[in-house]
């Protein structure tokens, strides 16, 4: 066991993404005072009107940036709007099991560790690509998701909107025992973001045995924080016959601050991913798509 929230991966997996004419996967490094990493880019063939956003994306354990990639689709998705996609590699000299360590407190705050060096990356891949600073955005699975929560709670003048995908809440644990703890549902209650959280989107399946779902609803929690919103609920099946219900809190105005999908009887696994990455259902609804509808929608 590990606290990953993330079982090993698939032999075989993490082939290169098929790519548009005219798209590129460059293959790059990053070193700055915080770290180092190396990092895969999609820039996309469409170009945007104006200034691109960027998506960050935090694989989760034993994956590879380009599994992460060829899993959730997500370089189609951010081709539909013209945004860059951003993955950086956590390999086994970080942590044994490639796990982005949300858990260890080192890896907590926004002026040391990973939160430092993931913000120092964005901003430095922002800063060549001119991308517009009010499309920024993280998303990630399991320990990725984990990861993303912290970065929404560390840099919420960076990012945008957050999208954690069978994660938990920042701060959820401070060690390997409690990170166990916060895995089976038992983490203390997620403590709103001071300043505000971004806005958040989560998605988790009502049967994941990894990370347990209560997880879900601690990041909601934290999102919406004593802050007035108008929840709404809907339900629906994706095309390939899963149930689903999203629950969003919404501002006076009508943004969304955060939504909530529960996908009935999916495990630990990307919605509507697909069969050449490792951690998918593709019976689920889309969630690269719902993401990225979702990140647009506040920019």
């Amino acid at each position: 066991m590990r606290p990953s929230g993330l079982a090993p991966a698939a032999a075989g997996r993490g082939a290169e993404p098929a790519l548009p004419a005219g798209a590129r996967f460059e293959r790059l490094h990053h070193a700055g005072p915080a770290g180092a990493r190396d990092y895969r880019l999609y820039i996309p063939a469409a170009q945007p009107e104006g200034r691109p956003g960027l998506v960050l994306m935090l694989h989760g354990c034993t994956q590879t940036p380009e599994d992460f990639a060829a899993g959730t689709g997500m370089n189609a998705a951010a081709e539909r709007h013209g945004l860059i996609v951003l993955y950086p590699h956590q390999d086994r000299s970080h942590n044994a099991q490639g796990c982005w360590n949300w858990f260890r407190p080192g890896d907590q705050e926004a002026h040391r560790g990973e939160p430092a060096l993931l913000a120092d990356l964005v901003r430095a891949v922002a800063a060549r690509h001119d991308v517009d600073a009010g499309r920024i955005f993280v998303a990630g699975l399991s320990a990725g998701g984990a990861m993303a929560a912290t970065l929404g709670a560390t840099h919420p003048e960076l990012f945008s909107a957050v999208g954690v995908h069978s994660g938990l809440p920042h701060r959820a644990a401070h060690d390997v025992i409690s990170a166990f703890a916060a895995m089976r549902g038992d983490g203390q209650a997620a403590r709103p973001a001071a300043g505000g959280a971004p806005r958040t989107i989560v998605f988790h399946g009502t049967a994941d045995a990894t990370v347990h779902p209560d997880n879900a609803q601690r990041l909601i929690d934290a999102a919406v924080g004593g802050r007035q919103s108008a929840a709404h609920t809907e339900q629906g099946r994706s095309p390939g016959g899963r149930t689903w219900r999203r629950e969003t809190h919404a501002a006076a105005d009508g943004t969304a601050l955060a939504e909530l999908w529960r996908i009935e009887g999916s495990g630990h696994a990307w919605s509507g991913g697909g069969a050449a990455g490792s951690y998918t259902d593709p019976a689920g609804p889309d969630a690269s798509a719902e993401m990225v509808r979702f990140f647009l929608a506040g920019a």
